[in-house]
């Protein structure tokens, strides 16, 4: 993506956004997602949640015990309850 196709997504996004705000009629209220490099790191950040993988690239969450947690260079550890609000899905791949 060139940095002109970049302003121009984003200048449409902020539009978008602005259109929303104005509106007054609407409430949108955006999730956080906190991404960690480490998984304690993460379990830290929610004690009470489970932590997973989530692959940014494929948009999907893998839980510990599947095969393809904690790897890839394209991911990083959340907790699952933020990355289900965020709208990742969990990955069905090497479920046990």
């Amino acid at each position: 993506m060139s940095r002109w196709d970049f302003g121009k997504w984003f200048g449409a996004i902020a539009c978008a956004g602005a259109m929303l705000v104005g509106t007054g009629g609407a409430e949108v209220s955006a999730t956080s997602l906190t991404p960690f490099r480490y998984e304690a790191q993460a379990q830290r950040h929610c004690p009470h949640d489970k932590v997973v993988w989530l692959d940014f690239r494929k948009g999907v969450y893998y839980r510990k015990g599947q095969k393809r947690y904690g790897q890839g260079f394209d991911g990083s550890f959340v907790c699952q309850n933020e990355a289900r609000d965020s709208l990742y899905h969990r990955s069905l791949l090497g479920l046990r």
